[in-house]
């Protein structure tokens, strides 16, 4: 369980301002149905700072669901195939606030169906602008079309999710890359 609590505040000081994200686990912004996108290479901390937030708006009595963006394709694909897509859309929209993670990695996401962008470009269009999407994603706002592969599409996409949303881009070091790099102390002995 991911919580803001926890989370390593001076690791990444200097690009991950506490005051904003202490602002956003009031939940204003999805009262208000903003979006909130979060770009930057993996192991910044974007995750564990989303999935807090998710819990702490829970906690306020929010509707909220955190999914990867793999997953999502992975349903909608599968209703797509059983003809259960418009139950499923109405699943996907119907939260106050749908965190999707991992948009863009490894490019699986194109790969599940050749309708992946389609799919996703329903999810958000369906959305919009009454509920609160989060976008956690690697991938810059300049690649999207690449990354896509209908620049169109990619366009009205990025136009749904970016329109009046809370930008947050995480530049820093990784904080897996970090903890890897710690030397693994003898046996029996602890680190502090």
């Amino acid at each position: 369980m991911k919580l803001l609590e926890d989370f390593d505040w001076k690791f990444n000081a200097a690009t991950i301002d506490r005051a904003q994200i202490e602002q956003l686990a009031t939940g204003e912004f999805v009262r208000r149905g903003d979006n909130l996108v979060f770009v930057g290479q993996s192991g910044v901390g974007k995750s564990h700072l989303v999935q807090a937030l998710g819990r702490q708006c829970c906690v306020l009595g929010y509707h909220v669901r955190y999914t990867t963006s793999a997953k999502l394709l992975q349903d909608l694909t599968a209703a797509l195939a059983d003809q259960t897509l418009p139950a499923r859309l109405n699943y996907w929209t119907r939260f106050e606030w749908l965190i999707i993670d991992e948009f863009g990695f490894d490019r699986l996401e194109r790969t599940l169906s050749p309708q992946a962008a389609n799919l996703l470009y329903k999810v958000i269009d369906g959305r919009s602008p009454q509920r609160s999407t989060g976008l956690l994603t690697n991938i810059d706002f300049e690649a999207w079309a690449d990354y896509l592969g209908d620049p169109p599409l990619a366009m009205a996409f990025l136009d749904r999710v970016v329109d009046g949303a809370i930008l947050l881009k995480v530049q820093g070091r990784s904080y897996r890359a970090h903890r890897a790099q710690r030397p693994t102390p003898p046996s029996g002995e602890t680190t502090s």
